[in-house]
């Protein structure tokens, strides 16, 4: 990286220009652009989400401020509202979501997001739920919800390995949970912790038939009974280990084997969890802490919506607002990349505002993610404002 662009420039040559213009081919995105680049409309919407602005306004006038710096960016003029909205509109999201995954593989493949160590064990670890963003039903009339109520659902399955998603869908906000944990591929050894909207033993039969292993908490109405109570670890906080078989007609017929039931004290809400799980050879402490890294997909979805722009829109059709989510998970997967490379002792939240107001400093990025208060090497030509003469021709001088 060097010093003669801006943080921002830099930054986006993550993206390599030729695997993008690849899928811009693949999805036929600029068959009508009429000169206005498929790279602009994603420079503008990475903007939106790199400054958080407000609208097409926000996204437009702040790139021609910085209309010498464009350049470097990759594009010449600053875009009009008409321009992006319309492209917003029309031109596919499918773009902006292939994008994304072939980012996610490449960095993955290079390890650049770092590998947690938290757990002992080589099984894939993975975390599935939904959020709901609500939409304002008279802007958004076709994502109904409810009466009164507009909405979407993003499906996120988290791999544990980097807290990034290893799968996602956006679908009306309507539809069921179940519907999409059907939906996910998922590989033999696979371990998936979920909450108990997830609950379907059909769902759990078909996982455990295919060496799919799963932790989730157990319905307080649940009919089974206890096959073996198994030894408990000393001074920890396991109440109970036990063998199960479920022995309600409906459900046994669903999943006809054996399930573990482990009792855990949550002591920070001081609360028992029920757990259950085909997983028949771990430690139980090994999944009572499955189920509480869990909450790490709660994190996720909490940095998203904080740091991000995915509660308000700057487009009302469903194409726009699904380049808009796109175009956040793209940009939280940049600063999850500048995260682990920053050797600064800051957050991602503090990483995301100061980036922000530094989207056009020259500096180097590497210096800048370590240091980010020094002194930019660049210093701007200083003018000496008339403030007297403006003070005297508006009468404000004694």
């Amino acid at each position: 990286m060097d010093q003669t662009t801006s943080l921002f420039s830099q930054l986006l040559r993550v993206i390599p220009r030729s695997e993008f213009q690849a899928l811009v081919t693949k999805h036929r995105a600029e068959r009508h652009s009429k000169g206005f680049s498929s790279w602009t409309q994603l420079v503008a919407m990475l903007f939106s989400q790199f400054a958080k602005a407000e609208s097409l306004r926000d996204i437009c006038n702040g790139l021609s401020c910085c209309e010498g710096k464009l350049v470097h960016l990759g594009v010449g003029v600053a875009p009009n509202k008409s321009t992006l909205s319309y492209a917003n509109e029309h031109r596919p999201a499918e773009l902006y979501e292939d994008l994304f995954w072939s980012l996610t593989n490449r960095f993955r493949s290079e390890h650049r997001l770092g590998r947690p160590r938290t757990f002992r064990f080589k099984n894939k670890l993975l975390s599935l739920d939904a959020t709901t963003i609500p939409l304002c039903l008279a802007l958004f009339p076709w994502a109904r919800f409810r009466r009164a109520k507009g909405g979407v659902k993003a499906h996120v399955l988290l791999d544990h390995g980097d807290y990034m998603p290893a799968f996602v869908s956006l679908t009306e906000a309507k539809q069921h949970d179940i519907r999409q944990a059907y939906a996910i591929p998922l590989n033999p050894g696979s371990i998936i912790a979920l909450d108990m909207a997830y609950i379907d033993y059909e769902l759990f039969g078909h996982w455990n038939a295919n060496g799919i292993f799963f932790v989730t908490r157990m319905k307080e109405n649940a009919v089974y009974e206890i096959l073996q109570e198994r030894s408990l670890p000393k001074n920890k906080n396991i109440l109970r280990d036990q063998i199960i078989q479920l022995t309600g007609p409906v459900v046994q017929g669903k999943y006809p084997g054996p399930l573990r039931r482990v009792e855990v004290w949550d002591e920070e809400n001081e609360r028992v969890l029920v757990l259950l799980t085909n997983h028949l050879e771990f430690g139980s402490t090994t999944i009572s802490f499955i189920y509480k890294d869990r909450w790490k997909i709660e994190i996720f979805f909490k940095t998203l919506k904080q740091n991000l722009k995915i509660k308000t829109f700057v487009g009302t059709s469903e194409n726009a607002l699904r380049i808009q989510i796109w175009t956040a998970l793209i940009t939280l997967l940049i600063l999850k990349w500048l995260h682990h490379l920053s050797k600064a002792t800051w957050s991602l939240s503090n990483l995301a505002v100061m980036l922000r107001m530094n989207l056009f400093t020259y500096r180097r990025l590497s210096d800048w993610l370590d240091n980010p208060y020094g002194t930019p090497p660049i210093v701007p030509q200083q003018f000496d404002l008339p403030l007297a003469g403006i003070g005297q021709a508006h009468g404000l001088t004694g």
